[in-house]
């Protein structure tokens, strides 16, 4: 047998591959629901995030079905592959958490190097945001236009192109599965106003409220998106909202700025 390739799986492939020979193996029959989140990330040793990332790929794949505020049920295992190889794709999480970190510091850039033009062009791509969520359009790309445009505003083409490219990861299947347990126009008017808000930190010209701003928003993406699958995200995106409102220290200091 000649020598393979010794492959690193990302975590959430590693718990999808064991749950997968189960259900194969006849451990979870077909129409059973499986055990809750909570039980299943301890008996793992997982933490929740990285089971609901697990979680979501066997969806994509057919083996189970997510059926909100009732659980988790196995179906019937697909006949051949579903179509979708999944060994390249990121974790949708890891990458929000990628993205808080560049985009922060990249929203900090903007804001200090960054001109009136720019930050109209910015603008502009919230205003295509909020016209396309009111005319029934999942607004994605006008979504893109805007991180791009931030990026553009700090003059180096690289952090252009690495911003892109971050944002290009979120468009696999596993990003668009999980999204289209949470995506509702509710999240999104609550996503183009955080997206003012960093646009309203931009034209201040202060790097550390930009910073805290793009932060702030890729914290309640993750925060939206590491909910239960099984569970209405409603009071869970009002938590993640809660959590990332200012202090009141951190007001007072806007106001005297």
């Amino acid at each position: 047998m000649p020598i393979q390739i010794i492959e690193t799986k990302r975590l959430y492939r590693q718990i999808s591959d064991q749950l997968r020979e189960l259900i194969v193996a006849g451990e979870f029959p077909v129409d059973s629901r499986l055990p809750s989140e909570r039980d299943l990330s301890v008996q793992l040793g997982v933490s929740r995030p990285s089971l609901r990332e697990a979680l979501i790929a066997l969806e994509v794949e057919g083996y189970i079905e997510v059926r909100m505020g009732s659980g988790i049920y196995v179906c019937e295992p697909p006949p051949s592959s579903s179509g979708f190889d999944l060994s390249s794709e990121e974790g949708p999480l890891e990458l929000i958490q990628a993205r808080a970190m560049v985009e922060g510091e990249v929203a900090a850039a903007a804001a200090k190097a960054g001109r009136k033009a720019d930050f109209d062009a910015v603008e502009k791509a919230i205003d295509q945001m909020e016209a396309d969520a009111k005319a029934g359009v999942t607004p994605i790309d006008a979504d893109c236009l805007f991180h791009v445009r931030v990026a553009q505003a700090t003059g180096n083409s690289v952090l252009v192109g690495t911003v892109k490219r971050l944002f290009e990861l979120r468009l696999g299947p596993l990003f668009d599965q999980l999204h289209s347990h949470f995506e509702t126009p509710d999240v999104w008017a609550q996503a183009i106003a955080e997206h003012r808000e960093v646009l309203k930190a931009l034209r201040s010209k202060d790097p550390e409220k930009a910073r805290a701003a793009m932060r702030r928003h890729m914290d309640i993406a993750y925060k939206r998106l590491s909910s239960s699958v099984t569970k209405a995200p409603v009071s869970k995106v009002k938590k993640a909202v809660k959590a990332a409102k200012p202090t009141p220290a951190e007001a007072k200091k806007a106001v005297r700025r």
